[in-house]
């Protein structure tokens, strides 16, 4: 695959993690104290005080950044008509799913692996949403 759809698929796993990924890095650098920035996470995880909006957009965006990746990398490859789009109808679908695939693992990993056990090394309290105990 291109290396801009790549882009694009890490870009969604980023945006899909901006729940937890804003609290680890204020932390990591100092800007933040642990309890702060927890309460930060809590906020934009959970959806309390009134940013009940926030997750489901942000993986929203995450997926129209997948979608628009995928347009853009069919369209690159010449397939712009829906002729085209009939003909290689097997190569679209089987590629679709594949990228759709590597991008809900990637934003897994991230979010649910990478970010939490940095969030613990860093002192939040993210023990309980640990995948291993």
């Amino acid at each position: 695959m291109d290396k801009s759809l790549w882009k694009w698929v890490s870009g969604s796993a980023i945006i899909g993690s901006l729940c937890c990924l804003p609290s680890v890095i204020l932390v990591m650098f100092g800007l933040a104290s642990v309890s702060s920035a927890a309460a930060l996470s809590d906020t934009l995880y959970w959806g309390t005080g009134g940013y009940w909006w926030f997750r489901p957009t942000m993986l929203g965006l995450a997926s129209l950044f997948v979608i628009f990746g995928l347009v853009m990398y069919f369209r690159n490859k010449g397939i712009c008509t829906l002729d085209d789009v009939k003909r290689q109808r097997r190569k679209i679908i089987n590629t679709s799913l594949l990228v759709l695939v590597i991008a809900y693992l990637s934003y897994l990993l991230l979010n649910y692996v990478i970010l939490t056990e940095i969030g613990i090394l860093l002192g939040l309290e993210w023990e309980s949403s640990r995948i291993w105990n």
